[in-house]
């Protein structure tokens, strides 16, 4: 019998229910662009060694192509569109800068929930931005239109100053105020690759910045406009004082880390046919992949994907090999046993990667493992089991199931795994979920028929397990 039979396998998705993907903007489908997307995808799959025809992957080029092209709608979009229409008249705003009782004086409009896709790595990024102006010419404009400027150039592939320059350009040019000024706080998966994560399995976090852009009477960094300004937003809690400058956030993508662009990695030779594949992917976007800021994108997305290459290479992890159960636990030849009774064991907070296959897009987070034993098995033991699954194009219900279904085998049956994870796909596929997070659990042998087993897991999980989300 195998494990599967000696239990049960219970997926519990957001807030308790299981979230389905959203409609998708009609007309995409069978669309030129839309379709050489797809047949790119197919390159990337095949390159990393996995069947496009299993069930699962079969739809992935479809679902990418959709998200993609969605998160990049902002390259047929017009401001002028957005703002015409939206301007309004108001008595006592002239051409003069005012600032009593909100006559000429600011407008700030804060805690824009936004993401774009970076230039760099092709990887979406997250971020808050801050918009206000200050009016002019008897004129107001919508406050919705603040953000939805801001979306118009956030989908497109970019780079936090860049975006905040287009932003405040766009916002300047269409209302003719004052002045304005826009503060991103950006974020940044810190992606590690597969050697890196081995090495160091705390590697995961996050690469912050923050920018800002001004015109009119905002040119002036020091001005007393910007005082005003940020003292608006630290009265929301929103620290300014580590503002940066354009040229320490060059390098703010992690990818951008990586030295050299040569067709080659620690694992060989790259498929040039996957770089190809992801030029055309640029191409059918809208950009120009000969742009200079993206002449190296295709080169470091494939060397981020590959780390997710499917292999039949057996699972040699610190010592363990896959299918000896509880022999690997042996000294000797002998199971090492303390004489004491068999207890509830716990190991948490232990740091995965993955890759969602259904959106070629990364999921992370921390795995709580709890067992019946006499002995605990080895940290670096359960920490291999879950790179070793975790490193492959995944879903997390699977993901759950293949941890559990090991650890089964070396502990004789009784194993709870819990799983917490940050998917970007919840950011970047129209849904723009922030903040949220996935819990999976699979329960096998005593845990899928002792409540009370669970529950003593459940309650000994710290509260700091959700340390994989952004701070």
């Amino acid at each position: 019998m195998g494990a599967l039979d000696e239990g049960h396998f219970h997926a519990v998705l957001a807030n308790g229910v299981k979230l389905e993907c959203p409609l998708q903007p009609q007309g995409i489908e069978g669309q030129p662009e839309t379709l050489a997307i797809e047949d790119a995808v197919k390159v990337l799959l095949q390159g990393l060694g996995e069947d496009i025809n299993r069930e699962g992957i079969k739809k992935t080029p479809f679902r990418v192509a959709k998200a993609l092209r969605e998160g990049t709608k902002g390259y047929k979009q017009k401001v002028k569109d957005i703002v015409e229409g939206a301007l309004f008249p108001e008595a006592g705003l002239d051409a003069a800068v005012g600032h009593a009782g909100g006559v000429g004086g600011l407008v700030v409009v804060r805690d824009l929930d936004l993401f774009s896709y970076c230039e760099s790595c092709l990887l979406p990024f997250q971020f808050k931005c801050h918009v206000g102006y200050i009016p002019s010419g008897q004129r107001v404009v919508g406050l919705s239109k603040l953000s939805r400027v801001a979306d118009v150039f956030a989908k497109r592939l970019q780079d936090p100053q860049r975006l905040a320059n287009e932003v405040c350009s766009a916002l300047h040019h269409w209302i003719k105020p004052a002045g304005v000024a826009v503060v991103l706080q950006c974020r940044h998966i810190c992606f590690p690759s597969l050697e890196s994560f081995l090495v160091d399995s705390n590697r995961q976090g996050w690469s912050k910045v923050l920018v800002r852009s001004g015109s009119g009477v905002f040119e002036d960094d020091r001005g007393d406009h910007w005082g005003d300004f940020f003292s608006l937003l630290k009265f929301r809690g929103i620290n300014t004082d580590n503002l940066q400058t354009e040229d320490s956030i060059a390098s703010w993508c992690p990818s951008q880390s990586c030295s050299s662009l040569e067709l080659s990695s620690k694992n060989g030779q790259l498929n040039s046919g996957m770089v190809t594949a992801v030029d055309s992917i640029i191409r059918s976007l809208g950009e120009d992949p000969l742009r200079e800021e993206l002449v190296g994108t295709p080169i470091r997305f494939v060397k981020w994907l590959m780390n997710f290459h499917n292999t039949s290479l057996e699972m040699k992890l610190n010592g363990f090999v896959y299918g000896r159960g509880v022999d690997s636990l042996k000294a000797n030849g002998e199971l090492v046993v303390n004489h004491m009774p068999e207890r509830l064991q716990t190991e948490v907070n232990l740091s995965f990667w993955s890759q969602c296959e259904h959106h070629l897009l990364p999921f992370y987070g921390v795995v709580h493992i709890g067992y019946f034993g006499f002995n605990p098995i080895p940290k670096s033991l359960l920490q291999s089991i879950v790179h070793f699954y975790g490193f492959k194009l995944q879903v997390q219900e699977r993901l759950t199931r293949q941890i559990a279904e090991t650890v089964s085998s070396l502990v004789g049956g009784d194993v709870i795994i819990v799983i917490e994870a940050g998917h970007t796909c919840m950011i970047s596929r129209g849904i723009e979920k922030f903040g949220s997070s996935t819990a999976t659990i699979a329960v096998l042998g005593r845990f899928s028929a002792d409540p009370d087993a669970r529950a003593k897991f459940l309650q000994s999980l710290p509260n700091s397990s959700t340390a994989f989300a952004a701070s």
